[in-house]
């Protein structure tokens, strides 16, 4: 079973070059994107996606509170964090949301586990 993929970011760019590394994932699969945190819930609820990757600097509502208004739902999907700003504040507030941060200037090598494991669990 494929893991569902929600990307949330308002770069276009960004958004295209992580849909084109994702495609070449086996058992994986972008189900939407969303460009603000507003849109970003709404298709959490219409695709209910396992991974949730956002960016925290988006217009309308950020992905810290996106991921906020998340956590009080019932079994949220998991969240990571991709921003430009590598900073240890969004590190720890990553952390605090119980979700993972992953620089965008890296995020092939910090994706690539993440989604490893998840897919290691979901065969056990």
């Amino acid at each position: 079973m494929a893991i569902k993929i929600l990307l949330v970011d308002d770069n276009p760019t960004f958004v295209a070059a992580v849909s084109a590394f994702l495609a070449r994932l086996p058992e994986v699969e972008v189900v939407a994107h969303a460009a603000n945190g507003r849109q970003g819930l709404a298709q959490i609820a219409q695709h209910r996606p396992d991974l949730v990757l956002l960016d925290i600097a988006m217009p309308e509502m950020n992905g810290l509170e996106m991921a906020a208004r998340l956590r009080e739902q019932p079994d949220p999907p998991r969240m990571v964090f991709l921003s430009m700003h590598d900073s240890s504040g969004y590190h720890i507030a990553a952390h605090g949301l119980g979700s993972s941060f992953v620089s965008k200037a890296n995020f092939v090598d910090g994706l690539l586990p993440i989604i490893t494991q998840m897919q290691q669990d979901e065969q056990d």
